[in-house]
C-alpha cells in the first residue's frame, strides 16, 4: 500500500516560505511552528528563490519583495 502524498494549500506554502525568507526564521524554527517536513519546506524555499512558485494569491508579494522588506526591517532593528 503506497503512502498518499499530503497536499498543502497554496496559502500555507506561501506563509511557510515567508517565515524563512521574510521573517528570517531558520528552517528548524519554521517547521516546528507549522509542523511540516523539513524537506518539504526546503523544496518550497528553493522554488521560491528560483522564481518557480505556484500562482500567488491576489495582493501577495514576490519573494524578492519579501526579501527586501525583511532586509529593511532587520536593518531598522539593528
Amino acid at each position: 500500500m503506497m503512502k498518499q502524498k499530503k497536499r498543502y494549500t497554496p496559502e500555507l506554502r506561501e506563509e511557510a516560505v515567508k517565515l524563512v525568507l521574510a521573517q528570517g526564521l531558520t528552517l528548524e524554527e519554521a517547521v516546528s511552528r507549522i509542523a511540516i517536513p523539513k524537506g518539504t519546506l526546503i523544496g518550497w524555499v528553493n522554488a521560491a528563490k528560483s522564481g518557480q512558485t505556484q500562482k500567488t494569491a491576489p495582493g501577495s508579494r514576490t519573494v524578492p519583495e519579501l526579501e527586501a522588506e525583511g532586509a529593511k526591517l532587520r536593518k531598522e532593528l539593528a
